[in-house]
């Protein structure tokens, strides 16, 4: 006699009718969301009370380390199936919106809307910031000089072009420092009004997002102009104006001027990123404190003479502090004949720390020019 088949495991009433355990599932959910809402309202007029004391003290509103700590705590209680990735995406737009009932904080970044700048400043602050469109990483130090926004993001260098230079000419005499920093992946897609690479006669980007893509276009798009303009979404707002016209920029922008993605990812780099500043006066936000993965940056000159540069690196071997970046640009104050540099260096670790300390002190002895352009967390 045969044996009988294993029957199936049963589950509750849903393979029997499952529009019955989806609208009870829904009503669950509904339930929860109620909660949801109830419970972030009650924080939310806690934030305001703590918003009243900081008034009162003359304390920062916005504290970047704060932020950061809360994020790692709720990670490290995530229980599942939320990946920590999501969660702190959540927590972010949780405290984002927060603030903004305890100060709504204004950000400057380069504009219009749909640039990674706007992105990058979206993933630090959330978006309940006000955002400042700017037409150039100039006026974002402009406008973070003149108060007329407390914080400005602006690019620092690419992993595959390199370094911004004109946010490290304007750093030199700006008196902003830097309190946050912000790696994000660059996905550069092809947008025009039509899903066609037929009749494409110009594709206009930021210069760096030309040079990023120069192999694709070099090989798709031979005859079409290359045309630079002030950012990316500057060349999609361009490109919606003309049928002939494509641009390069991100998914937020296709979406923002309502254009075709005719290429995705045509970057020659697949592991492009863009790294970008965030800057405030010392007025509005002092160095942040020490977090035990930060980043010192520094611009310094010495005087021309031979051994000058290598003795600049003496000092942090001395004291097993290690450079993460060093960068050069020429300076305008050379003697006529002769060509004078600054060096932009960041070192891991924060001046609080003994071993920092100690090399800064030695390094600036060696300087003609020393200045600290900031002290911040790094994002684990």
């Amino acid at each position: 006699m045969a044996s009988a088949a294993p029957s199936s495991p049963t589950f509750a009433s849903s393979t029997q009718d499952p529009s019955v355990s989806l609208t009870g599932l829904r009503t669950q959910i509904d339930a929860l969301d109620q909660q949801l809402l109830t419970l972030l309202n009650q924080r939310a007029r806690l934030a305001e009370q703590v918003g009243e004391i900081k008034k009162i003290e003359g304390t920062p509103f916005f504290r970047p380390d704060r932020v950061a700590q809360v994020i790692e705590k709720i990670k490290r209680a995530n229980p599942g199936p939320l990946e920590n990735a999501h969660v702190a995406t959540i927590w972010r737009e949780i405290m984002s919106a927060c603030l903004a009932l305890e100060s709504p904080q204004r950000v400057a970044v380069l504009g219009p809307e749909g640039t990674f700048c706007e992105q990058a400043a979206i993933e630090y602050f959330g978006s309940a910031a006000e955002r400042v469109y700017c037409a150039s990483f100039d006026e974002v130090f402009h406008a973070v000089a003149s108060g007329n926004a407390q914080y400005g993001v602006v690019g620092v260098e690419n992993s595959n072009e390199g370094a911004v230079t004109r946010t490290l000419d304007m750093f030199l005499r700006s008196p902003a420092h830097i309190v946050g920093d912000v790696r994000l992946p660059v996905r550069h897609n092809l947008l025009r009004q039509t899903d066609t690479l037929e009749g494409i006669e110009v594709v206009l980007a930021h210069p760096q997002a030309l040079a990023q893509c120069q192999n694709w276009l070099a090989h798709h798009l031979p005859r079409a102009e290359r045309r630079p303009v002030s950012s990316n979404a500057e060349g999609a707002r361009l490109a919606a104006t003309e049928p002939a016209w494509a641009a390069l920029a991100s998914e937020r922008a296709a979406g923002q001027y309502g254009l075709h993605s005719v290429a995705h990812a045509i970057q020659d780099d697949a592991d492009n990123r863009t790294r970008f500043a965030v800057i405030c006066l010392p007025s509005v936000l002092p160095m942040p404190p020490a977090t035990g993965r930060d980043c010192t940056s520094l611009v310094v000159s010495v005087p021309n003479r031979p051994g000058a540069v290598h003795d600049l690196l003496v000092p942090l071997k001395n004291n097993g502090v290690s450079m993460t970046r060093f960068e050069s640009r020429p300076a305008r104050t050379g003697r006529a004949g002769r060509w004078e540099y600054h060096f932009y260096i960041d070192i891991d670790g924060h001046p609080s720390q003994p071993q920092v300390a100690a090399a800064l002190d030695e390094l600036r002895s060696l300087c003609a020019f020393y200045k600290m352009l900031g002290a911040y967390p790094l994002k684990p």
